[in-house]
């Protein structure tokens, strides 16, 4: 039987760690709640050398990336945490069977069984 508490608890820690992550490379959309937008070099520097414009645009292009990736982690850390307030955690939303404990150990966020995982 697994212990939601403890899974909660894990997953409001990744959900903090995500958000102070996030917080380095990007910042929150103002205009979309929960959403997130990649933080832009200042490019207007009048004598910034071409080689260190193309390095800010290289840092951008990485921080975008990582952005994509701690986003798409946030929003299923905060659907698990849904999952366990409206009381259908720890249920494959595909077969509708209890998903593993062991595979929620290994991922509070899980919202398939073994049998159902994605990839």
């Amino acid at each position: 039987m697994i212990n939601t508490d403890d899974l909660k608890n894990t997953l409001l820690e990744e959900k903090a760690r995500l958000m102070l992550e996030l917080s380095g490379v990007g910042h929150e959309n103002p205009e979309i709640e929960g959403d997130w937008q990649p933080s832009a070099p200042d490019l207007n520097i009048p004598t910034a050398d071409i080689n260190d414009t193309a390095d800010s645009m290289e840092a951008f292009e990485e921080a975008a990336a990582i952005e994509v990736e701690l986003e798409a982690r946030l929003l299923e850390v905060d659907s698990a945490l849904s999952r366990i307030e409206a009381g259908t955690y720890g249920i494959c939303r595909i077969c509708g069977s209890a998903i593993e404990d062991a595979r929620l150990h290994a991922n509070p966020a899980a919202p398939t069984c073994i049998a159902h995982r994605e990839g």
